[in-house]
Parts: C-alpha cells; sequence; structure tokens
C-alpha cells in the first residue's frame, strides 16, 4: 500500500508534465521549441554526428597522415572521416551548425541526405545553403514555422523591399523588386492572395514610391488603398486609357537617361543597357509599381471592338514588362488563372514576369502556367496545398529555385489604415493626375460626454 501510495504521489505530477508539454507542444510549438526540443535535438546531434554521417554515406577514408598518428598514438579501430562540424548556433526556430566538406565531397551530397538527417535528430526539417566552396551550413528547423506564421523582428527592408511571407526554413521572403522586377501571383478564391497583395501594398506605402492599381473587379480590392495610390482603374475601359498613359511615362523616362548619358536621341530603347538608378538623385524620376489584380480580365473580350482594345491592352502591357524595369516600373501582376488560352500575348507576358508565386489554384493548367518552367517539383507541391491553409504558396523564380512561403494575416483596415497613414507619400506624376482615385472622407466621431444624463423619472 505504502508502494502504491508514492507511485502514485510521483506519477501524478509526472503525468502533469508530460500532459503540459504536449499541450505546449500542439498550442505553442515555439515555447515548446525553447524549453524542450532544443535541449534534447542538441543532445542527439552531439552524441550521435560520427555515426549518423557514416550511416549517411557522408563520410570519407582518413588520410595517410591520420592513420599514422592514430596507429602511433592509440590502439583505437581507424574509422572513416565525417565533415569538421562547427559550433551549434541555437535560433528560436532551430539550430545552425556549419561543416566542413570532407575532400571529394560537394554540398549535394549534404542536401540528399537532409530527410536522413531531420529523422536522425528529430526536427521538423533540414536545409543546406553553400556559404562559400568547401562550407556549408545546416538549418535545422525545430517545428512547421508555416502553421502559425510569425514574422522575424529584423527582415532585410529597403527601397522596394517588402518582407510579405515567410519561408519553410523559417527565413523571410523579402519582395525585392530591384532584383525581380515583375512577378505573376496567382490564387483560386479563398487561397491567401489578397492578404499576399496587402502585405505588398502596406509595404511599399510607407517608401517613395509611386503606386498604380488597375483592378477590373469594379476596384473591390485595391480601392480601400486608394488613399496611396497615384492611379487606380476599376475596368477595362479606365485599363485601356491609363496603359499608354504609363508607357508614355516610360519613354519620357528613357529620353530622360538618353539626353543625361550623352546616347543619341535616334536610339532604340531596347539598345539603352541602363536605367534611373544611374542618374542623380536629384533628376531620378520615382519608382513606379503596377498592381493588376485579376489579370483575366483584361483578356476577356464579347465583341470585335473589345478584341482590339484587348489587343492593344496586352501590347502595352508586354512592353512595360520588357522595357520598365530599366525606367523603374514595376509589374505586379494577379489573378486567379492563367493560361494559353487567355488569348494572344498570354505566353509572351509571361515569359517577362521573372518571379513566380503560386497560392492553391483550381486546376493542375494553372500551375503549370506559373512554375512549369521552374521546376517540376513546384508544380506537384503546389497542387498539394490544403484549402484548411490559406496563405500557403510556393514561390520561385526563373533561375530554379522555390520554396513553400505563407503570408500572415494582415486585416484590410489595417492595410488601408497605413495607406491613409502613409497619404503624404503620394509623390506628383503630372500625368497620372486624371487617375487618381477619389478618397472619401471619413466621418468625424462624436465626442464622448462625460456628464452623466439625467434620470428619466414619470
Amino acid at each position: 500500500m505504502t508502494d502504491m501510495t508514492t507511485l502514485l504521489e510521483v506519477g501524478g505530477p509526472l503525468a502533469a508534465l508530460g500532459g503540459g508539454a504536449a499541450y505546449t507542444r500542439a498550442r505553442h510549438p515555439a515555447v515548446y521549441w525553447s524549453t524542450v526540443g532544443l535541449p534534447i535535438s542538441t543532445a542527439r546531434l552531439l552524441g550521435s554526428y560520427s555515426s549518423v554521417m557514416e550511416a549517411c554515406g557522408l563520410t570519407v577514408a582518413p588520410s595517410r597522415l591520420r592513420v599514422l598518428a592514430i596507429k602511433a598514438t592509440t590502439n583505437r579501430e581507424v574509422r572513416p572521416v565525417p565533415p569538421r562540424r562547427g559550433l551549434i548556433r541555437p535560433t528560436s526556430t532551430g539550430l545552425r551548425i556549419r561543416l566542413r566538406l570532407a575532400p571529394g565531397q560537394e554540398p549535394a551530397d549534404i542536401a540528399a541526405s537532409a530527410e536522413r538527417l531531420r529523422h536522425a535528430w528529430g526536427v521538423h526539417a533540414v536545409y543546406v545553403t553553400t556559404v562559400k566552396p568547401g562550407v556549408v551550413e545546416l538549418r535545422l528547423v525545430g517545428y512547421d514555422v508555416l502553421r502559425r506564421v510569425r514574422m522575424p523582428r529584423k527582415a532585410a527592408d529597403g527601397l522596394l523591399k517588402v518582407p510579405v511571407a515567410l519561408r519553410e526554413d523559417a527565413m523571410p521572403f523579402v519582395r525585392d523588386y530591384r532584383t525581380i522586377p515583375h512577378q505573376l501571383t496567382l490564387g483560386a478564391t479563398l487561397s491567401g492572395k489578397s492578404m499576399y497583395l496587402r502585405h505588398l501594398i502596406a509595404g511599399l506605402a510607407r517608401q517613395p514610391v509611386a503606386l498604380v492599381g488597375i483592378d477590373c473587379k469594379r476596384g473591390v480590392e485595391l480601392a480601400p488603398f486608394a488613399a496611396r495610390l497615384s492611379a487606380l482603374a476599376t475596368d477595362p475601359e479606365q485599363a485601356a486609357e491609363l496603359l499608354p498613359v504609363l508607357v508614355k511615362e516610360m519613354e519620357d523616362r528613357y529620353d530622360l537617361i538618353k539626353a543625361r548619358q550623352g546616347i543619341a536621341p535616334d536610339t532604340p530603347d531596347e539598345e539603352i543597357t541602363s536605367d534611373i538608378w544611374g542618374l542623380p538623385e536629384k533628376q531620378r524620376p520615382v519608382p513606379i509599381v503596377l498592381f493588376v489584380d485579376e489579370v483575366a480580365e483584361l483578356f476577356l473580350v464579347a465583341t470585335r471592338k473589345d478584341e482590339e482594345r484587348r489587343d492593344e491592352m496586352v501590347t502595352q502591357l508586354i512592353r512595360l514588362a520588357q522595357l520598365g524595369r530599366a525606367a523603374g516600373i514595376y509589374l505586379e501582376v494577379c489573378g486567379q488563372r492563367f493560361g494559353a488560352e487567355l488569348g494572344k500575348g498570354a505566353t509572351m507576358l509571361r515569359a517577362q514576369l521573372t518571379g513566380r508565386v503560386c497560392h492553391r489554384v483550381n486546376d493542375e493548367a494553372s500551375a503549370k502556367m506559373a512554375l512549369g518552367d521552374i521546376a517540376p517539383e513546384a508544380v506537384y507541391a503546389a497542387c498539394a496545398i490544403a484549402p484548411e491553409r490559406p496563405g500557403l504558396a510556393v514561390a520561385g523564380d526563373t533561375s530554379g529555385g522555390w520554396s513553400r512561403i505563407r503570408t500572415p494575416y494582415l486585416s484590410l483596415g489595417d492595410a488601408a489604415e497605413t495607406c491613409r497613414e502613409s497619404a503624404h507619400l503620394v509623390p506628383d506624376l503630372p500625368a497620372l493626375k486624371p487617375f487618381r482615385p477619389d478618397v472619401p472622407v471619413r466621418p468625424a466621431e462624436a465626442p464622448v460626454s462625460l456628464v452623466k444624463p439625467r434620470p428619466v423619472t414619470d
């Protein structure tokens, strides 16, 4: 009886501790990793590093000098040599460790064994990046960081840089327009595409950038940000008037570059290799970011007259995509569906959009149109996105790299308030003034009276 009582006294706190750890792991994975997961994974890594590397085939035969030294000083067996390990650096989401590759190894050998290392050390995922020749960094992620997105406090930002989402390796996904000038963003209804767009606009609203929108859904997506927009077209007719103005603005900027650098006025725009960033800061035009929401609406036609207008708009979009980067004009093309069946010019426009972000789509053809020319694995990853995870997407570029990302939640009211607070940053562009949207005046709130009302009596 005494032994049973002792067991109950000891088992009760242990059961409560185990239940608390399970609850913390499910509801607060970051706290669980910092308190429990980090020490356990570190101990596993330190205790099994050599044996795991040998089991994964990541060891090489020791050098002759090492063999002679071991035989001369000890009697132990000469074992294969794993990559030399650096210091373990813990982070809020995992671990980082640098490895110096053994002679004859390459980073692809480590990357091929990432799944084995993940199971051996009990972490959520392992990612391999090359630091310099002969040195790679293992980034161990302790839990699924995309389940509940928390952006890092320190993220790369600057002019035309917006930390818009979190990658699956716990690094911020930064939309850098200077590096990737144009991008195609696809996503079905309720896939999180609008949330991605909100983060982009809210991030750019605080920068000295002109924001231009084409929203053929009568402006329901971009109208809340009217206070910060320099121009807004809400139907194909207005878009057909706005796009030639942007093309003319691009041509004027090319003339400015020619005049500054002494280029002959009759030189074709395609042969100018410089851009506005080579101009003095006082003469440099303000960058323009054009958001095209629901791009398929620009391609759809009902009559022959609409078809002619469509061809003109598509041609102007292609010109902006081909030549706009040097003039400081960048495109963010969004839509639910994008394919060659939209009409003439769709494939040519897609070829100019370097960046690709594909949320959950309704058909495999859209995922192939967005990511098929990057990697087949990216297409399969996009088609596997579940509806229960809005904001999850696959991001890549034409260099071949891709990763899963997820955008954190940002309410429409908060994004609109950011645009209203940044309304004073709207640049002065005379050509776009006719397209400046009307900003509704916010009603003044009634003052709260501190006088207690007289009670009602019979």
